[in-house]
């Protein structure tokens, strides 16, 4: 017998016939004996309609009554599954972030998880009862209701996966692993049986969309193992034989055989700025990157030259193509103060990026990469590195043919697929 959290995003209970196949999901855990906690979102595309009765309600709100709104899609969404579940004979009941409680900052519509209390949901266990639990909400310590951000909901499970010590946390969406990258992209994409945290964390945030960056991230400060899996496979269906439906997202140690690069992520809709003839001194990247933060202006690569004349550089970096409007009224306002030249901007950019732990002990892996790009007639514009990734920003008119080259150059390639 074990214990498992079992969460279901918005597509997978996105109808009355979706919610009855994820109740048929989770009496297969729990008629194997396993002590069952169920985190789920709301049913898809009701957060988005309820943010946009905020909006039409009043352009500028009271952020406290905004989490009181967008958080009621959940509260549908527990509800039906525990009936669900009730109708085909498991004993259920629903839970809200305020019953439990999940105890949150008060940040409201970006709260951060502090503490859980686990007794109410382990009381549930002893009486065979499963826990049917609102992911994306918490409460404040002034009581008020609070939302934890877009994609919050995998953030709740793992967190209540770490509460009550769960075995394994199950992360049930519409796809049914990780993929070493888009299958969309390259049909000869693999499914990945193991992904280290690590690794997971990388491809996260270098814009794979399987699962949220801070729900990784939580999981691997707190060890609690991830399962990607797809709510869409049949809840009969046989277990495969090494007991893994999905990718499990575990600590590297668990993984046998490290491949050298484990996938291939990449992000379109990026923009390159770069400042010309910057002052070359102390504290002159403060006075650039500050304003941008106070401005919620996520800078991702960033580049320095060293000055020839040692009083004047060019700084370099990359943006999301969506706020390249914004970071450049931050610049104008800045321009003097930095004493900056001339600005450059390239919209239209893509962020391509090799990712694995087997990098760190062998030697030519980036020179690959650049061979490869090379070949294929594509200019590198940035390149940076980490221990165990290597993102490279080129002309987003070659991002395919860059993943695709890389991907066959790397090994990656699944030759059972068809192209």
């Amino acid at each position: 017998m074990a214990r498992i959290v079992m969460k279901f995003g918005g597509t997978s209970v996105g109808d009355i016939a979706r919610i009855r196949n994820v109740a048929a999901h989770v009496k297969r855990e729990f008629d194997a004996g396993h002590d069952v906690a169920v985190v789920v979102s709301a049913m898809s595309g009701e957060t988005n309609r309820l943010v946009g009765l905020t909006r039409d309600i009043a352009r500028v709100h009271d952020a406290r009554e905004y989490d009181v709104v967008v958080s009621a899609g959940e509260q549908v969404s527990v509800g039906l599954l525990a009936m669900a579940l009730q109708d085909i004979g498991v004993a259920a009941r629903s839970w809200l972030g305020w019953q439990i409680p999940v105890k949150t900052s008060d940040v409201h519509g970006a709260a951060r998880i502090s503490n859980i209390d686990a007794s109410a949901i382990t009381a549930l266990f002893e009486e065979k009862r499963v826990a049917v639990i609102a992911g994306f909400q918490g409460v404040s310590s002034a009581g008020r209701l609070t939302t934890l951000g877009r994609g919050g909901s995998d953030t709740s499970a793992v967190a209540v996966a770490a509460a009550i010590n769960a075995d394994r946390c199950d992360i049930y969406t519409d796809v049914d692993g990780v993929y070493t990258t888009d299958p969309r992209l390259v049909p000869q994409a693999g499914k990945l049986e193991r992904i280290s945290y690590e690794e997971m964390l990388e491809m996260a945030s270098l814009g794979a969309k399987v699962l949220q960056t801070r729900s990784v991230e939580l999981a691997m400060t707190r060890h609690v193992r991830l399962q990607v899996r797809s709510s869409f496979d049949a809840p009969d269906a046989p277990e495969p034989q090494n007991g893994l439906a999905g990718t499990l997202i575990c600590n590297e140690d668990e993984i046998m055989e490290q491949e050298i690069v484990s996938g291939i992520a990449y992000a379109r809709s990026e923009a390159k700025i770069t400042l010309l003839g910057v002052a070359d001194q102390p504290g002159i990247a403060a006075r650039i990157f500050g304003p941008l933060a106070d401005a919620s202006i996520n800078v991702d690569m960033i580049v320095q030259n060293v000055a020839a004349d040692g009083a004047k550089t060019d700084v370099t970096f990359t943006v999301s193509q969506d706020e390249l409007e914004r970071t450049m009224d931050v610049i104008a306002q800045i321009r003097e103060d930095i004493d900056c030249a001339d600005v450059n901007t390239a919209p239209d950019m893509a962020k391509i990026s090799i990712v694995g732990v087997g990098m760190r002990s062998h030697a030519g892996v980036a020179q690959k990469m650049f061979t490869v790009l090379a070949d294929k007639g594509i200019n590198i514009h940035v390149i940076s590195t980490s221990e165990i990734k290597i993102s490279v920003l080129i002309d987003s008119d070659y991002a395919e043919l860059a993943v695709r080259a890389l991907h066959s150059a790397y090994g990656l390639d699944d030759e059972t697929v068809d192209a």
